[in-house]
């Protein structure tokens, strides 16, 4: 049987998941100014989409909070596959789709 609850353990888990992504990863610097323009722009949506996650999770809406994490994680995987990251960490996997 398939669980489809989103509990607050499972909220953190993926919080966490994407507050250590978000915490890894830096601008290439030998990328063009409009591409380190677009970025900044990815990265500003994960921070926004992470605290309107903390937001509904204060308010008890685990769902949408979850929605919100899982928003927030696809930017800064888009900015990777981008290739607008320079990310070292040996288990980037864990965090991005980009290998």
């Amino acid at each position: 049987m398939v669980k489809r609850t989103v509990t607050q353990a499972k909220l953190a888990k993926y919080k966490k998941l994407t507050e250590k992504a978000l915490n890894m990863v830096k601008i290439k610097a030998d990328i063009s100014a409009k591409d380190k323009k677009i970025c900044e722009k990815y990265i500003d949506f994960c921070s926004r989409y992470l605290s309107d996650a903390n937001h509904f999770e204060d308010k008890g809406d685990f769902v949408t909070a979850f929605a919100a994490i899982n928003y927030a994680h696809a930017w800064l995987d888009a900015a990777a596959i981008a290739g607008f990251l320079d990310i070292k960490h040996k288990n980037r996997n864990k965090y991005f789709t980009i290998d």
